[in-house]
């Protein structure tokens, strides 16, 4: 993880840690460096979600892009993963989306995407941190500074909802089946998936049931989408739905609720699709990717099933990562974010949404009974806000509370420790057959780190 820029772009509080002068000179930066000293005419689309700092950052970023001399083509509100599609559809050199994806609204958040929808390299990342910070010449530079395009060479900014409108057409072209007569919830999040969400399952035949649809810049997340998937489920319970969706603010997410208001989560997600995968004869490598933090519940139903599993590290990235080196097909988290290869390069979460429909429409079953063989362990995570987080990992008294505690669960259950890709703290996580065993094994290990000083919470 850069200075900067963490394993989900650079995201902080808006004006605060993550500044209008940071987007601008991201972009000045983007446009002199894919426009090669000038040689090079740059195209860059954009798009945002809902917050009311998206316009701020928006604007800055079109600003420092068009002064190196890009031209800006944008999408306005939208989400990360139809960024992705345009950028890689429409043969752009780059891609920026502005959101921090789940986080509260003060939050926002600059994610950098390349020329193939995936998301951007360490090394340009780190090109970027080191001309935000002055260093010219670890950005690559000659000059005090990138010099401004003058005249005809400056860029020029193009209204691109075209590009968005296509997205939709080609997520509505992805289902094999009619939603009819289906009675789906959708919880947009007051985010990115407002309005798209909607417009894909309407125009695929469902009776959408739509609530935290109404964005006011300040709502995006707050007590919606898949991080409070308890809307949904009241939701789903008190209307008689089939099933339900919901996604986070830039819609990268999706957690699902089948017929009874139950919970269906990413692990649950990933063995449904997987399963149906493999049924088809379209599970490559017969492997599904997952992360350290996958639910042993998972792993134990998936071979059942007869289906292999490779574990990364948290991050969509890093599972993106091992299906283009391996050519797996679908990969995820337990928090929403499902990677299928075979239609797009980042998780997506109403092309998860689509999906998981035609798993119950094709197999005439209701999601309820697809994921009933993913028994899920009690797990409990908590967070410690620490100065170093690699002092953390380094220190002998914590690596020696970790080993008792794995030696304590041995086959029924497991202890982690892991850096957040986005914040100064490190997750202790345990997964045990009871919650209390959880909370003896985690409250255990923080109190170690607390102990050994390294805590500033």
């Amino acid at each position: 993880m850069g200075k900067y820029f963490g394993t989900d772009g650079f995201r902080g509080e808006a004006g605060v840690t993550l500044t209008s002068e940071h987007a601008y000179k991201t972009g000045r930066y983007l446009g002199w460096y894919y426009g090669e000293g000038g040689r090079h005419r740059v195209r860059v689309v954009i798009g945002k979600d809902t917050r009311r700092s998206s316009y701020m950052f928006e604007y800055a970023i079109v600003a420092g892009l068009t002064a190196s001399g890009a031209d800006v083509y944008m999408l306005h509100v939208t989400t990360t993963p139809s960024v992705s599609y345009v950028v890689a559809q429409d043969d752009f050199d780059c891609g920026v989306m502005i959101s921090a994806s789940h986080n509260p609204y003060t939050d926002n958040g600059i994610k950098l995407i390349n020329r193939r929808g995936e998301k951007m390299d360490d090394e340009t990342t780190e090109k970027i941190e080191a001309y935000l910070d002055g260093d010219m010449k670890k950005a690559g530079l000659t000059t005090p500074d990138i010099p401004y395009a003058k005249g005809a060479e400056l860029g020029e900014i193009v209204d691109y909802a075209s590009g968005r409108n296509r997205y939709i057409g080609y997520l509505i072209s992805l289902s094999r089946y009619s939603f009819k007569p289906f009675r789906v919830g959708l919880d947009c999040a007051n985010g990115s998936a407002w309005m798209i969400a909607r417009n894909v399952f309407e125009a695929l035949g469902a009776k959408v049931f739509a609530i935290n649809a109404s964005p006011d810049g300040l709502n995006i997340n707050r007590g919606a989408g898949s991080t409070h998937i308890e809307a949904l489920t009241r939701h789903v319970r008190e209307n008689g739905l089939d099933i339900g969706f919901a996604f986070d603010g830039d819609a990268d997410r999706c957690i699902a609720v089948d017929e009874h208001g139950d919970v269906v989560n990413g692990d649950h997600i990933l063995y449904v699709l997987g399963t149906i995968l493999k049924q088809n004869g379209e599970l490559t490598n017969n492997t599904v990717v997952t992360t350290v933090m996958s639910n042993l519940g998972l792993y134990r139903a998936l071979t059942a099933a007869g289906i292999d599993y490779v574990q990364t590290t948290v991050g969509d990235r890093f599972i993106y990562e091992n299906m283009a080196a391996t050519g797996n097909c679908i990969g995820g988290e337990q928090s929403g974010h499902i990677i299928l290869g075979k239609y797009a390069t980042t998780g997506d979460g109403i092309l998860t949404a689509i999906k998981v429909m035609e798993a119950v429409i094709g197999s005439k079953q209701p999601l309820s009974k697809l994921a009933e063989p993913v028994k899920m362990l009690p797990q409990l995570t908590v967070s410690v806000r620490v100065a170093d987080k690699a002092a953390v990992r380094g220190n002998a008294a914590v690596q020696a509370a970790l080993k008792k505690a794995a030696e304590t669960l041995g086959d029924s259950g497991r202890v982690l420790l892991r850096e957040s890709g986005t914040e100064p703290v490190v997750r202790v996580m345990a997964e045990a057959e009871t919650e209390a065993a959880c909370r003896s094994i985690v409250d255990g290990v923080a109190a170690v780190i607390r102990a050994e000083g390294l805590a500033q919470d």
